[in-house]
């Protein structure tokens, strides 16, 4: 009995491993028919278990000779074209390459004209939905479908987003960064000339760029904790901003966006009961909040059911959630014959995607933006003179969309935010598809390759953004490095030498207006790269559709910020305040450059879940200072 149990568990192991090898041999030769160059790995570098076990495999990968892991390995490294760069294509001295393993084929590019045309090509190359099922764990949604699907998806929710809504935003932009700017400095900080060190920037931008989309996308007046409800406030829309979770709930609204979004992962993996069960806090806390979410979105979406059957306009501002479940519950029965709606689950998957893309996305590169002036004070005062320029020292509230918003983006306020997106996009790639229906070709750097149907496409934006081809550039002031493509310089922007095509006509489209802002996301008179190598919000019919929106964000916050305020870097590590007062400027300098260092160091850290941010409580201390307070950034010898 224990032979013949002994010798079936053989014959299933070497099966097993026959399988392995033939599946990757079959892989290797269909690679080799594309005329690419290719990594051979071992698994997929998406693979769940090597995903989830990396830290264990990668030293025990380790342990083989060098010359035999050192390029796979990386290759197979989550972010490994933020955290490294160039090394890979330097490599294998290619723009574009494959891995290879037994369960998959894999295509990555930083060739501006391959993504370019891959991006045009909606139908030949559509969206890799499969690598988007964590986005679609509450309902499908426009950015988890293709097809007739999508262009539903795309018709419904494209319609809030328009010129009169980003003006809506500008204003509101404005009065939640006057609101965190008073968390920041506390009680009584119009005498203040320094907010105490923050380590919660990233918390604090993600608050702000909630409370954002919390009013202008939804209409719901969320709150900062010195904040209260304003009296006007729509009964119905007061228990989603309280600061206290309200009958039938045991957190509030805005905890529950933030923990869901926070523990999307567990939720992914682990099934609702086990969550329930399971004798740990991380489960009771994620439990908690995808329970409480769901409950507050399935309420939200009754409320506006009954005001839509009962034929009440559109609320002011982009009202996603009214445009959504218009298509549902606010066509008459003859209508909904003949036109298609979305049901309550693609309504509530819309809902949260935009909550996810309209706050994490944007508050995340905010993040990122302030800590780069912080770490380059030179372009902190540059930004500050332009914000002087534009505004003086008259009131934000006055601020006018119409009259400010294009001088802003083409401004150093606009330069900034490009270049934190050149060197720090939300998302650092892009999966794309080969279509089911037939192969397709590609032309990369002048040779012609024949790709299979089905092969998973990675435009890698964070690579292609930083690509010597593309950008013009110069050897680094900073580091010596070959080039400077690695270095935060928004000035790159005013060049006007070598401008690409960002605005040429695209001859392989298909001619469909599928909504959402059509023009440039950059400003006209900045520098134009060429297409294919500037993809933050991606490009073509599935760029992002509130791009737009985002940019006018951006540029409000920080305009409101530099107005009255710099952003230092805490250096508490090397030095107390005192100390600090009885430094020379010499010795400033020394403590501050230390401080830079380590902050960079922390950016470079940076990795992706659903968007690239600092995880596992990493964050770069800084200090908001009234103007004229400053310690440091206001030295001229500090750049």
């Amino acid at each position: 009995m224990l032979v013949t149990l002994w010798a079936a568990l053989g014959a299933v192991a070497a099966y097993a491993v026959c399988s392995y090898f033939a599946a990757w041999r079959r892989n290797v030769l269909i690679a080799r028919k594309t005329g690419l160059k290719y990594f051979v790995v071992h698994a997929s570098p998406i693979g769940l278990w090597w995903q989830l076990g990396i830290k264990i495999w990668s030293p025990m990968i380790r342990l083989l000779p060098k010359w035999v892991w050192e390029y796979r390995l990386l290759a197979m490294t989550p972010d490994w074209a933020y955290t490294t760069g160039q090394k890979l294509y330097q490599y294998i001295e290619s723009d574009t390459f494959l891995t290879v393993s037994p369960y998959d084929i894999m295509l990555y590019t930083q060739d501006a004209d391959v993504i370019h045309r891959i991006t045009q090509r909606r139908e030949a190359f559509p969206k890799d939905i499969d690598k988007y099922s964590l986005l679609s764990m509450f309902g499908h949604n426009v950015l988890t479908t293709e097809g007739h699907t999508w262009r539903l998806h795309r018709k419904i929710t494209s319609a809030s987003f328009n010129e009169k809504n980003a003006a809506h935003t500008f204003s509101e932009a404005i009065y939640q960064t006057r609101g965190m700017l008073d968390e920041l400095f506390g009680a009584g900080g119009e005498t203040k000339d320094t907010t105490k060190t923050i380590t919660t920037l990233e918390h604090d931008t993600m608050t702000w760029a909630l409370n954002v989309i919390g009013y202008v996308g939804f209409g719901l007046r969320l709150l900062w904790p010195n904040q209260k409800m304003p009296a006007d406030t729509d009964p119905k829309l007061v228990k989603y901003g309280s600061l206290d979770p309200p009958d039938g709930h045991s957190i509030t609204f805005a905890k529950s966006v933030e923990r869901t979004l926070d523990k999307i992962i567990t939720i992914l993996i682990f099934p609702d009961f086990l969550l329930e069960h399971l004798p740990f806090q991380f489960a009771r806390v994620t439990y908690e909040a995808k329970v409480n979410y769901l409950q507050y979105m399935d309420e939200f979406l009754r409320d506006k059911a009954k005001e839509a059957q009962a034929g009440e306009a559109t609320k002011d501002g982009m009202d996603i959630m009214g445009q959504l479940v218009q298509s549902k519950y606010g066509l008459a029965r003859s209508e909904k014959a003949i036109q298609a709606g979305l049901d309550d689950a693609e309504i509530v998957g819309n809902a949260f995607i935009m909550i996810v893309a309209g706050h994490e996305t944007t508050a995340n590169t905010l993040h990122f933006a302030i800590a780069e002036l912080a770490i380059n004070p030179a372009t902190q005062r540059r930004l500050q003179k332009d914000v002087d320029s534009l505004f003086g020292d008259s009131d934000p509230s006055t601020w006018d969309y119409e009259k400010n918003i294009n001088a802003m983006t083409a401004s150093h306020l606009g330069a900034c935010i490009n270049e934190t997106l050149r060197l720090m996009p939300p998302v650092t790639l892009i999966p794309k598809v080969v279509s089911t229906g037939s192969d397709q070709t590609i032309t990369a750097q002048g040779k012609t390759h024949v790709l299979p149907s089905g092969l998973s496409c990675n435009l890698m934006a964070v690579s292609a953004q930083r690509n010597p081809r593309f950008w013009p550039t110069k050897p680094s002031e900073k580091t010596g490095a070959p080039t400077d493509l690695d270095d935060f310089l928004p000035e790159r922007w005013y060049q006007t030498q070598g401008t690409g095509t960002d605005d040429e006509k695209d001859e392989e489209g298909d001619g469909v207006d599928y909504g959402g802002f059509q023009g440039s996301d950059i400003s006209a008179s900045f520098y134009r790269p060429v297409r294919g190598s500037y993809i933050p919000f991606s490009d073509g019919p599935r760029s992002c559709l509130g791009r737009r929106i985002a940019m006018v964000e951006m540029n409000a916050v920080l305009a409101v910020i530099f107005q009255k305020y710099s952003v230092e870097l805490a250096v508490d590590e090397w030095a107390s305040d005192e100390e600090v007062a009885k430094m020379d400027a010499a010795s400033r300098r020394e403590v501050y450059r230390k401080a830079q260092e380590k902050a960079q160091m922390t950016l470079n850290d940076a990795t992706s879940v659903l968007t690239l941010k600092l995880h596992g409580g990493k964050h770069v201390p800084v200090r908001i200072v009234k103007r004229g307070k400053e310690r440091f950034v206001n030295d001229p010898e500090l750049s």
